[in-house]
């Protein structure tokens, strides 16, 4: 469904600690920077972690941007380790997840979900702590080599200037850290689609028979359009052995 903002988030195969070293996580960001630029891919924020990834993006109504640039991304990241470790075989799981998130205040709350990731898991007490991040790219702008569409983040926020993004961005992720928000929250990488109750039915319009017996929940200050979950792989951990699949995307390339 093109045209819209997602969330995507992708994970190493089995949950290993694939991204452990610097070098793999920086691949991984040059590879996305390359996706820019050959597709037009509009991303809006980041996090790389060292078993998975989160992609907040546009595709500017392209349906093919986002498979695309996952392909070259996720390829080569998985190709560059492999042949450098000289190991065999799948670097990420078969699918990624992608969410719809309405802009605005949903956006905004996605966004700051990103950032808070490391913080979740305990690696870090702050986000700027933690390089392979969007936070630190948009407090700190590029002139050369950015990845974050500035202008685009900020017009999806509502928010008048870029300069106004960072002061706002700053501000929202220090409340949020005074808060339970950091807390995971499986609507951000689960559900269809998360927005006001509108949003989600426009939403269900679009996709037709593909949502039939979805659900559609309302959740703190909005809705999720939840689809069900499937057994995924035994050899998970009971917790994390469920994987959601309707809005799960094959990616066709060797790994």
């Amino acid at each position: 469904m093109p045209g819209c903002v997602w969330h995507i988030t992708h994970r190493c195969h089995k949950k290993e600690f694939l991204l452990k070293f610097a070098r793999d996580r920086n691949c991984w960001l040059e590879l996305l920077y390359k996706a820019k630029q050959r597709y037009g891919l509009v991303v809006l924020n980041y996090m790389v972690t060292s078993n998975h990834i989160h992609l907040l993006v546009s595709d500017d109504g392209d349906r093919d941007t986002i498979p695309k640039s996952i392909q070259i991304i996720a390829g080569q990241t998985g190709q560059e380790f492999n042949r450098r470790k000289k190991r065999q075989g799948a670097f990420w799981e078969d699918r990624y997840h992608a969410t719809a998130i309405q802009s605005g205040t949903h956006l905004f709350n996605c966004l700051i979900y990103i950032d808070l990731n490391m913080v979740r898991t305990g690696i870090v007490l702050h986000p700027s702590e933690w390089v392979w991040s969007g936070y630190n790219e948009i407090q700190n702008q590029k002139q050369r080599y950015a990845i974050i569409n500035y202008k685009r983040l900020s017009q999806l926020l509502g928010l008048d200037s870029v300069s106004m993004l960072k002061e706002a961005h700053a501000r929202w992720l220090e409340e949020a850290l005074k808060t339970d928000r950091h807390e995971r929250d499986c609507k951000w990488s689960q559900a269809i689609a998360v927005g006001n109750e509108e949003y989600i039915e426009d939403i269900v319009k679009k996709l037709g028979v593909k949502v039939v017996y979805r659900e559609k929940n309302q959740i703190h200050k909005g809705f999720e359009l939840r689809e069900d979950m499937i057994p995924y792989n035994a050899d998970f951990a009971p917790q994390n052995a469920r994987l959601s699949q309707n809005n799960s995307h094959l990616w066709n390339v060797y790994q």
